[in-house]
Parts: structure tokens; C-alpha cells; sequence
């Protein structure tokens, strides 16, 4: 009996350790090289970085007197609306800023996709803010709805802070 459980104690490990090289083997395999990480980053960075410009064109579009500029480089690809506004009142010069900014920031080591807003209304930041996904789990759509829910709260703070 001791023989028995011996050869069958060594058949189960022997299974064992063949079992873990394969599931090993199988997530080496799955796991996404770091060239094809980039590319989808590259992928996803263009569509949403279309979707950007688009949107912020629109709430330009909405409020006269604001200026689109496209943004690209070290700082992320997206878009940017901004105006700048001079105020007398009683005989005081006041300079008032508007812009609202949305980026797709560049491929890093830490492979996540990384959206980055950030909205002033007449000298005061409104909101600044990050939303990041790892770029094997992202969601195109989830990320298009947090580019137009911004830029919708943008319009609606510059809208109440300017009384158009």
C-alpha cells in the first residue's frame, strides 16, 4: 500500500507541475505584447481624440467668441475651447479666462488609456479631472460618454457663471 501511494503521490505531482507549465504557457500566450499594447493605445487615441475635437467644436460653437485649438505632443492629443474676456466696471479692468481642455495623454509604462479634462470658467477652475482604463480592458463607449458628459457640464457652469 505505501508503494502504491508513493507512485501515485509522484503521478500527481508530476501532473501537477505539467498543468501549471501549460496554464503558465496559456497566459504568456494571452497576455498582450507590449507592441500590440501600443497599438491599440495608438487606435483608441485617435478615435476618442476625434471625438474630442468634435465636441469641444460644439460648445464653441454655442458660446461666440471662443477659440478651438487642436492639442498634441507631450501633453496628450484632444482639443481645446477658450476665450478671454476684458470687464469694466467702474472704471476697473478685470481680465475673466475661459477653456475647457480634454487629452488622451500619451503611451506610458503604466498601459493604461488616459483621458484628462479640466474646465475654467472666468478665472476659476471649475473641474480638473482624470479617468483611466488599463488598454487591454478599455471601453470605447464608456470613454465617449465621459468625453460628452464634460463637456456638457463645461457649457452648463460657463453658461450660469456668463448668463448667455
Amino acid at each position: 500500500m505505501t508503494d502504491d501511494f508513493e507512485s501515485r503521490l509522484e503521478s500527481a505531482i508530476e501532473r501537477g507541475q505539467r498543468r501549471g507549465e501549460h496554464s503558465a504557457s496559456e497566459a504568456m500566450q494571452k497576455k498582450l505584447s507590449e507592441e500590440e499594447l501600443r497599438g491599440m493605445h495608438t487606435s483608441f487615441r485617435l478615435s476618442l481624440s476625434e471625438r474630442i475635437e468634435q465636441t469641444i467644436q460644439k460648445v464653441a460653437d454655442h458660446f461666440p467668441g471662443f477659440r478651438q485649438e487642436s492639442l498634441f505632443g507631450e501633453i496628450g492629443w484632444g482639443a481645446a475651447c477658450y476665450r478671454d474676456d476684458l470687464r469694466i466696471e467702474s472704471g476697473k479692468r478685470t481680465n475673466l479666462y475661459s477653456r475647457l481642455e480634454l487629452v488622451i495623454r500619451p503611451y506610458s509604462d503604466l498601459r493604461v488609456l488616459d483621458l484628462k479634462g479640466k474646465g475654467t470658467v472666468m478665472n476659476r477652475e471649475m473641474f480638473s479631472r482624470s479617468h483611466y482604463a488599463p488598454v487591454e480592458d478599455v471601453d470605447i463607449d464608456h470613454f465617449e460618454k465621459l468625453i460628452d458628459a464634460w463637456a456638457i457640464e463645461y457649457a452648463e457652469q460657463y453658461a450660469a457663471k456668463n448668463r448667455v
